[in-house]
């Protein structure tokens, strides 16, 4: 593998740093990623109890908005406890904004890497062979010919192997992301309801 990398030459390079950037980007969304981490199973329950309980303070708040990204949005109902209900729904879509954000990030480079790879991995081959038929202009050599194409398609080889798993996964991460979106707008508006029919109630 060694030999055919430095038979490539320059153009594998680019191709190797971004199999390597994917590699790091894919773990650390693998971690980040994580449902526990980003939708705890009763955070929820946990809020609506402390509602019923009148319980909901400043720093029952502020604790709830550092949890989670979950937390992140439930805090922002919170926070306009008493506002209308519209700008409280508009404090939570805001907060979802700033979520959906932060669960995206480096999922756009993940997705360029897949779709730049194979470029890349063709930039190799035609500079191989270039560098190849430049070599055999004082003589062709049929078997050396036959070997320094082989060696440079293994650029165009490579480039799909790197591009492949990334843009499976930039589509797997990009999902991921979306269910949870749609998970925590629902546990919001489930809370949402909960405050205002306590509120009605309580009139």
């Amino acid at each position: 593998m060694f030999a055919i990398v430095q038979a490539l030459g320059w153009p594998i390079w680019p191709l190797i740093i971004a199999s390597v950037v994917a590699l790091a980007l894919v773990i650390e969304r693998s971690i980040a990623l994580r449902p526990a981490r980003i939708l705890p199973a009763s955070l929820l329950q946990d809020v609506l109890a402390l509602i019923g309980r009148r319980q909901i303070t400043a720093d029952v708040v502020v604790k709830l908005e550092a949890s989670s990204p979950l937390g992140r949005v439930l805090a922002a109902a919170l926070r306009n406890f008493n506002a209308p209900r519209d700008i409280a729904a508009q404090a939570v879509a805001n907060a979802g904004s700033h979520v959906a954000h932060d669960l995206s990030r480096y999922l756009t480079l993940l997705g360029s890497i897949g779709a730049v790879a194979p470029l890349l991995g063709l930039l190799g081959t035609v500079v191989g062979m270039i560098e190849i038929f430049a070599s055999q202009q004082g003589g062709a050599n049929p078997q050396q010919l036959a070997q320094g194409i082989s060696v440079a398609l293994y650029s165009t080889a490579f480039g799909i192997i790197v591009a492949v798993p990334a843009g499976l996964l930039y589509r797997h991460f990009r999902t991921r992301v979306e269910e949870y979106l749609v998970s925590m707008e629902d546990q919001a508006q489930r809370l949402l309801d909960t405050i205002y029919n306590e509120r009605a109630a309580a009139r």
